[in-house]
């Protein structure tokens, strides 16, 4: 059992990481195939209904480390959640 002191410890280092990583974008970037060689698009869901926007070639790096940044966010979000509910647990008894 990790001490409530180590806990709240982690708990800091992930709300920090979160707080790093809130620069996001949804979706996944996808070629347009070779057809359109100047660009991608990002596709992502928007109640329910898929959508996609047009990447410029220059921005697509960008838009890449942005969505990636997005899938650490979630997964930070799970781990935050998981000492939270440790840090309750203990709070308890």
């Amino acid at each position: 059992m990790t001490s409530y002191y180590h806990l709240e410890q982690k708990q800091e280092r992930l709300k920090q990481q979160i707080f790093d990583n809130l620069d996001i974008l949804i979706g996944s970037v996808c070629s347009k195939g070779p057809q359109d060689p100047e660009g991608c698009n990002i596709t992502f869901k928007t109640q329910g209904v898929s959508k996609s926007r047009h990447i410029r070639k220059v921005l697509v790096p960008t838009v890449r480390e942005m969505t990636q940044r997005h899938r650490k966010l979630k997964q930070l979000i799970q781990e935050i959640s998981d000492v939270n509910w440790e840090l309750l647990k203990q709070r308890v008894y």
